[in-house]
């Protein structure tokens, strides 16, 4: 439990860091997938991003079985994602409830072995300007107690970006939504280059750009660019050490 405490002492504490002047949208959501897996006990999660028309769009993924999952969901217009942003509830359902409401995402889902669906709203008061999906494998719901960590997750990651819209020279969200979409293209087309030179997934290559850039200092995204823009060879990274699963 005090493992556990400390963790979500360092989580909080780095979902209010949106107000650093080199703050990085993609990598910051990316990060909250990552901590809301560790964290209440979920096999994957993303993120969804509502644009200027409402429509939502993706931008970060714990693993590359949700970024094809979450593909499906805004392609089929049906799922958990979709409808906790239109609702502004929590989304939950189990294989059974998931066949009734959104019959092929679930099937889908199924397919790629996630059997438990929930969905949080992005939303602070009245604002909601997205989603947080969180899979499992079991067929079973989150803890109570897990579900209100990821809702409050939630909304210390929503209040920060909203924020930042505040104060930021008056940039909208749906102009650092643009940017952020183009910081996405950057890093998938860097995790295939990587996948490729060192005969790695496509999940670990990203585990070895996202370490890159943490041992030299360097934003995720500007890095992502280099590689894909052959800028940085990806020679420039180590062989692949022992298997290590993306946390």
């Amino acid at each position: 439990m005090q493992d556990r405490d400390r963790a979500l002492a360092r989580v909080f504490v780095r979902l209010a860091d949106t107000l650093i002047d080199d703050f990085d949208i993609v990598e910051f959501l990316h990060e909250l997938c990552t901590d809301v897996v560790q964290l209440v006990g979920a096999e994957t999660a993303g993120v969804m991003l509502a644009d200027s028309r409402g429509g939502l769009r993706l931008l970060a993924s714990s693993e590359e079985r949700m970024r094809v999952l979450e593909v499906f969901e805004l392609q089929s217009k049906q799922g958990p994602c979709l409808d906790a942003y239109r609702t502004h509830q929590t989304v939950a359902a189990t294989v059974a409830e998931g066949e009734r409401l959104w019959p092929n995402f679930a099937a889908y889902a199924a397919e790629l072995g996630f059997r438990h669906m929930c969905a949080v709203p992005l939303q602070l008061r009245d604002v909601t300007i997205g989603a947080l999906n969180l899979f499992r494998a079991p067929d079973e719901h989150f803890a109570e107690a897990d579900l209100e960590i990821a809702q409050a997750m939630a909304k210390v990651a929503v209040t920060g970006l909203l924020q930042r819209r505040t104060i930021g020279e008056g940039n909208a969200i749906s102009a650092q939504l643009r940017t952020a979409l183009q910081s996405r293209i950057a890093i998938e087309q860097a995790k295939g280059v990587l996948a490729e030179y060192l005969n790695v997934s496509v999940d670990d290559a990203f585990v070895y750009l996202r370490d890159h850039a943490r041992n030299s200092n360097r934003k995720l995204t500007e890095l992502a660019r280099d590689v894909a823009n052959k800028r940085v060879d990806a020679s420039a990274f180590t062989a692949p050490r022992a298997p290590r699963a993306v946390p």
